[in-house]
């Protein structure tokens, strides 16, 4: 069968925006963020308070209405609870009611606490880790995969506040700092000064990866850096002024949300689907062998939509998993831990099997192994598969 192309009308609906507000401190960003909340405009607002401490005191302001989202500081629970929010908005435009708003203060600390945790890996590594024994003071090296995964987990979030169904906002640090070149030096201008830039404490992407973006200072009228919208034009290099700034206006009347307005269509964009399907199965986190069996045989499924090379992928993991279970670790730094090791007590494990004398008869209430669809059972195999299991299927 051909490939079928798939296409749609764009409906030119004004989508919901991600609004960074970022700047110095104590120059309003949190404040016109809690000032929002009591607008008549929106539903409830979710507040996500990251190591900044404002969002008790900031419910005293006139009409603030907000719900503090408590999580117990740690990715996960943070990743969940703002899913726990994306639900909970998409459930509210589903209804017509008015739209939700999330406001994550800040992405400074998020991104704070990733690249903490990425330090903290690095020094748990072999090599770092000997490194530090011989000198604590040492310098250290941080491999790019940590870093990768820092941005990973970054983008999880970024990717739930893009296509957030109402209202994102997201704050952040600002300040001037002295230009850096490729080389790590100062730049300096044709007289010899050095030269000086802003800059966005947050993972280095976020101004890009949000709609609009503005930038508060103190003393100064709030700036739209950029904006992502046919109804506000910002000029390049020229950041629109704007006096009687607020969050109220800058969506309903600049940008034209509406009611009608819906979140951005942007499908995450993944090399393959591998560990998206391992994640909707929580292979990381089962116990359950049997259970694991299962999906071995789900992903070669045809409804799965999995290619070959995906399905080799997704099988090769689960077996891991399921050697893990079967062979666990008994006291610290004992149990097997490499292949060779695996193998060595698999065969024990099957000498002390042959000492037993074999039933006479099978047990009727053993749970057999899952046996691959008749669809799939086009391969030539013989009835007695018992020398020709994968490793996953193994009783």
């Amino acid at each position: 069968m051909g490939i079928k192309l798939k296409t749609r009308k764009p409906t030119g609906v004004v989508p919901w925006p991600l609004i960074l507000i970022e700047g110095e401190e104590g120059s309003g960003k949190t404040y016109s963020a809690a000032e929002f909340s009591a607008s008549k405009r929106i539903g409830q607002m979710y507040w996500v308070d990251l190591a900044e401490g404002s969002a008790d005191e900031y419910a005293a302001i006139p009409g603030a209405d907000y719900e503090i989202i408590d999580h117990d500081g740690t990715y996960r629970d943070i990743l969940e609870q703002i899913r726990a929010v994306y639900l909970e908005a998409r459930r509210a435009a589903a209804a017509g009611e008015p739209p939700v708003v999330l406001s994550v203060d800040s992405g400074t600390s998020l991104w704070r606490m990733l690249k903490t945790w990425t330090s903290e890996r690095a020094r748990r590594g072999k090599s770092n880790s000997q490194r530090l024994q011989e000198d604590p003071d040492a310098a250290i090296d941080v491999g790019m995969n940590l870093w990768n995964d820092a941005t990973e987990r970054w983008m999880e979030v970024i990717h739930l506040l893009q296509t957030f169904p109402g209202i994102a906002i997201i704050t952040a640090r600002g300040k001037q700092i002295t230009a850096i070149d490729e080389g790590g030096n100062p730049v300096k201008d044709n007289r010899g000064r050095v030269l000086r830039e802003w800059k966005v404490q947050a993972q280095k992407d976020l101004a890009f990866d949000c709609s609009v973006w503005v930038r508060m200072r103190r003393g100064r009228v709030p700036q739209v850096i950029k904006a992502r919208s046919l109804q506000l034009r910002v000029e390049d290099r020229k950041p629109l002024d704007l006096p009687d700034f607020s969050i109220e206006d800058l969506v309903f009347n600049r940008l034209g949300c509406s009611v009608d307005s819906q979140p951005r269509q942007m499908p995450a964009l993944v090399g393959d689907r591998v560990q998206a399907w391992l994640n909707d199965n929580d292979v990381e986190d089962l116990r359950d062998v049997e259970k694991l069996r299962e999906l071995w045989w789900d992903a070669a499924a045809d409804d799965a939509g999995l290619t070959r090379n995906e399905v080799v992928s997704i099988r090769a993991a689960i077996e891991r998993k399921v050697a893990e279970l079967e062979n666990p670790r008994t006291e610290m730094g004992q149990g097997p831990v490499s292949d060779a090791e695996r193998l060595r007590a698999a065969v024990e494990r099957g000498d002390e099997e042959g000492d037993e004398e074999p039933d006479d008869d099978p047990d009727p209430d053993r749970r057999p192994v899952r046996k691959a669809p008749a669809k799939r059972a086009a391969a030539k195999r013989t009835t007695k598969r018992t020398t020709a299991k994968p490793a996953a299927a193994r009783s």
